[in-house]
C-alpha cells in the first residue's frame, strides 16, 4: 500500500477520495494529494534509504501517489542530472550556476515525469479514455505513457503547434486533432469531448497527479543538492506545474525533517509575447487575467492563463521569488550562447532562464555568491525550427577545405 491520504483543495480545504476518479473541487480549484508523512516517517523512509535505489523518480515511491506498484507505468524517467555552466556563470557574474537538464527524460521534456504519475493512476483509477489540450511537448508524453498503459489517448493541439509535438503525440498512438486557435480553444473542444465520449479530461491541473510527478524535480533537487537547496532556482514557466511542484516537494521534505525552513527563490521566467504571471506579479495580484494575442517562439510559454496561477503566484511570494520575461529575440540568442558555450542544445524555454540572468543580477535579485539552478525542460533537438540556418558552404565530391 501506498502513502496518499486524500485530495485538498487549496483553495477551500475541501477534501476527496484518492481512490475515486476526480478533477477539480466543487468549487473550480484544482486539487492537490496530501499524504500520510507521520506513517512515511515511521515506514523507516529517510534519506539513507535512498542509497541502492534505481536512478528514476520512482526512487521516492512513497510520495507518489499509487496505491499498488504493480499499476507503476515507467520508462525510466526522472534523476536527471545537473551540470555546471562555469562559462555562461563567468558572462553574468554567477560562477556557482548549474542547469538541471530535463532534456534527458524518455520523451525528450520534463513533461515524462508528469505523464509517468499521471497515467500510473489513471491505471490504477481504471481510467481507459484520456485526452488533453495541449500546446508543447504534453501530447508527446501522455501519448508514449498511455499506449505503454494500454489507454486510448486523444490531444487537440492548436495548428500552429511545431510540427514534431504532432507528429511525436501520433507515432506513439496518440488521436491528433488540430484547431485553428490557443491552447485554450482546444481545452474547449476537450471539454466537449469529455461529455460527449466520456474521456478523462487530462488538462493541466484538471488532473490532479500530474503535479506529482513533477514534484519530484524537487526531491531530486534537495538530494543532488545533498539536502542544502540552492538559493534560486529559475523555472520557465507556462502552466507553472513544475514551479508548484517543487514548492510543494520542499513543503515536504521540511515535514518529513529532510531540510530546513530555508527555500530557494523560486523565479518564474515567462515569454514577452505571454506573460500574464509576470503582469500578475509586478502588479501585486493574487491571480493572473488573460493574456490576449498570446505568441512566443518558446510554445511551453504561450500559456495565456494557467489554472494555477494562484499557486505559482503564491509560491513565489512564500520563497521571496520572482517573475520576469524575455523577448524571443534574446530567448533564440541564449539557446544559441548555451550551445556554442557550455555544448547544451537546450530548448526556447529553457533558453529563457539564460536570457533573463543579466536582468536579474542587475536588478539585484540575484547576487555573485548565489547557487543558482536553471531547469532547462527539454531537449532542442525538438525545436528544429528555432535554430537559425545559415547559407553552409556546398563542396564538390572532390573539393576540399582551405
Amino acid at each position: 500500500m501506498g502513502y496518499p491520504t486524500y485530495l485538498r483543495c487549496p483553495k477551500c480545504s475541501a477534501t476527496y477520495n484518492t481512490n475515486l476518479v476526480r478533477n477539480l473541487c466543487d468549487c473550480g480549484s484544482p486539487l492537490l494529494v496530501d499524504y500520510d508523512l507521520v506513517g512515511i516517517e515511521a515506514g523507516g523512509f529517510t534519506p539513507a534509504s535512498l542509497v541502492g535505489r534505481p536512478a528514476d523518480m520512482w526512487r521516492y515511491w512513497e510520495v507518489l501517489p499509487l496505491n499498488d506498484r504493480t499499476n507503476l507505468v515507467s520508462l525510466g524517467e526522472g534523476f536527471t542530472p545537473i551540470v555546471p555552466l562555469p562559462k555562461l556563470g563567468a558572462e553574468v557574474g554567477l560562477p556557482e550556476l548549474r542547469m538541471k537538464d530535463e532534456g534527458l527524460n524518455p520523451t525528450g521534456t520534463f513533461k515524462s515525469r508528469g505523464a509517468a504519475a499521471g497515467v500510473s493512476k489513471a491505471k490504477e483509477l481504471g481510467i481507459t479514455r484520456v485526452a488533453m489540450p495541449t500546446a508543447g511537448n504534453a501530447g508527446g508524453a501522455w501519448a508514449a505513457y498511455c499506449s505503454r498503459a494500454g489507454i486510448d489517448f486523444t490531444v487537440v493541439m492548436p495548428a500552429d503547434t511545431p510540427e514534431i509535438n504532432m507528429l511525436e503525440a501520433h507515432i506513439t498512438g496518440g488521436n491528433v486533432h488540430l484547431v485553428r486557435g490557443l491552447i485554450s480553444d482546444a481545452g474547449r473542444i476537450v471539454g466537449k469531448g469529455v461529455q460527449r465520449h466520456g474521456w478523462f479530461d487530462a488538462s493541466t491541473l484538471k488532473e490532479p497527479y500530474r503535479i506529482e510527478g513533477k514534484k519530484t524535480m524537487g526531491y531530486e533537487i534537495a538530494e543532488q543538492y545533498r539536502w542544502d537547496l540552492p538559493d534560486a532556482v529559475l523555472y520557465p514557466a507556462g502552466g507553472g506545474v513544475g514551479l508548484i511542484g517543487m514548492w510543494k516537494a520542499f513543503n515536504e521534505l521540511e515535514a518529513l525533517g529532510w531540510i530546513g525552513a530555508r527555500r530557494p527563490k523560486l523565479i518564474a521566467v515567462q515569454a514577452a509575447g505571454c506573460a500574464p504571471l509576470v503582469r500578475a506579479f509586478d502588479a501585486g495580484e493574487h491571480e493572473s487575467v488573460f493574456w490576449d494575442g498570446a505568441a512566443t517562439v518558446a510554445s511551453g510559454l504561450r500559456v495565456p492563463k494557467a489554472l494555477g496561477d494562484f499557486l505559482v503566484l503564491r509560491a513565489i511570494k512564500e520563497t521571496d521569488g520572482y517573475a520576469i520575461a524575455a523577448d524571443d529575440e534574446a530567448i533564440l540568442a541564449a539557446m544559441e550562447r548555451t550551445a556554442r558555450v557550455e555544448g547544451a542544445f537546450i530548448c526556447p524555454e529553457g533558453a529563457a532562464n539564460v536570457a533573463v540572468l543579466p536582468d536579474l543580477v542587475r536588478r539585484g535579485v540575484l547576487k555573485t555568491a548565489d547557487r543558482v539552478l536553471l531547469l532547462n525542460t527539454g531537449t532542442g533537438l525538438k525545436y528544429p525550427s528555432a535554430v537559425r540556418r545559415p547559407e553552409f558552404p556546398v563542396l564538390a565530391a572532390d573539393g576540399e577545405i582551405l
